[in-house]
């Protein structure tokens, strides 16, 4: 079995812009996460936006990423509501989620897009669907529902529509939905209000304590539609066999979820007979009695941060030389410089991005979320 795991980063300088790409191969399938950012240069939108994306199709043609396929993007925004009318002009090889949270270098828009090689990608409706070996990989985003003015009955009309999304492929929350994002419009307020829908929902499809949940960030972020306050998107997956997923916890340094009323995983392990993949949901400074660690300084939150999802990705069995992307999640923007600087320190291969959108607790100053993965041989279908 031929494996490799490549971190690759270009800085393209006529057009002020920064490539950083995590290139994983096992068996006959390719994994690429790659982040693309821009000098903000005193431009407007416009001109970031064509610098995107003349970075963006020099991206495609690298070796490590010719031949493969976008899945899915994320548009990290500065100004969602004015500025997705002209990214969906362009937009259509993948489901998309545009979502306010502005990166912090200064820029008014930073990308993520997540591809393979070696599957099927095909689009149906609102998902974007990798296939290969008897699994579909069903990649759905930019859900929400403006009918109800709660985030309660918003939360509650958005899972529905992603359930019957799952029905139209043959699939249900409980059984294939493996990873979760709810961005929340002002959270301070309404992230009450989601944490209730969502709990009830859950239960209502048989997802408990007793049974699991669904691993998650739920965090502050703005949609591009003025009315929603809730928006969702989500990963699922058809063709797991029994045994092939299990749950994080990291009992010494985090407690389970449901003991402060919230309703996901820490983290998720999905095994595939050629690579192990873990998902790391959005985690923070708490320690195993569900308490905030070090309130008001923000070097101590991110170090004990690191050291929680740390925890988690070794209770999978791997280390931050198996992660392939970082998403940081910061309350307060002045807190930048610090972080900035710790994370290229601590992080300078990983791909990652920095952006401002406060945490469900106020208390938290900082969160981050990641994907990992390593080669592995199990007793499953390849990936």
């Amino acid at each position: 079995m031929h494996t490799d795991m490549e971190y690759v980063s270009h800085h393209i300088e006529q057009l002020g812009a920064t490539l950083s790409l995590t290139h994983f191969t096992a068996g006959t399938v390719s994994e690429i996460h790659a982040m693309i950012s821009v000098e903000p240069r005193s431009e407007m939108f416009s001109a970031q936006l064509a610098r995107i994306r003349q970075a963006e199709q020099q991206l495609m043609q690298l070796p490590e990423v010719s031949g493969a396929k976008p899945v899915f993007k994320r548009y990290f925004l500065s100004d969602a509501t004015n500025q997705v009318g002209a990214l969906r002009e362009e937009d259509g090889q993948c489901t998309v989620s545009y979502i306010q949270q502005p990166p912090l270098d200064g820029s008014k828009l930073a990308l993520w897009i997540y591809l393979q090689r070696g599957t099927e990608v095909a689009n149906d409706r609102q998902s974007t669907i990798a296939a290969h070996n008897g699994y579909r990989h069903i990649w759905t985003m930019g859900l929400y529902n403006t009918t109800a003015d709660t985030s309660y009955m918003q939360t509650w009309e958005t899972l529905f529509t992603y359930i019957d999304i799952l029905k139209q492929h043959g699939a249900t929350l409980e059984a294939n939905c493996v990873r979760t994002w709810f961005f929340v419009r002002d959270v301070d307020t309404q992230y009450g209000g989601l944490v209730k829908s969502r709990r009830e929902c859950f239960a209502e499809q048989g997802l408990t304590a007793d049974t699991h949940y669904i691993a998650s960030t739920g965090i502050g972020g703005t949609p591009a539609d003025p009315k929603a306050i809730i928006q969702l998107g989500a990963y699922a997956i058809t063709g797991l066999r029994t045994g092939q997923q299990r749950y994080l916890y990291a009992p010494t340094h985090l407690n389970r979820t449901s003991d402060y009323g919230v309703t996901f995983e820490r983290g998720t392990l999905i095994q595939y007979g050629d690579r192990n993949q873990v998902l790391i949901s959005g985690t923070a400074s708490i320690n195993n009695r569900g308490e905030v660690l070090h309130v008001g300084d923000i070097r101590l939150q991110t170090l004990r941060m690191w050291e929680n999802v740390e925890k988690l990705l070794a209770e999978g069995g791997m280390t931050y030389n198996n992660v392939m992307q970082i998403v940081v999640y910061l309350r307060d923007g002045a807190d930048y410089s610090l972080v900035s600087d710790m994370m290229r320190e601590r992080f300078p291969r990983i791909p990652y991005v920095i952006t401002l959108a406060p945490v469900c607790r106020p208390t938290w100053l900082v969160e981050m979320e990641c994907v990992a993965v390593k080669a592995a041989s199990n007793d499953f279908p390849d990936f």
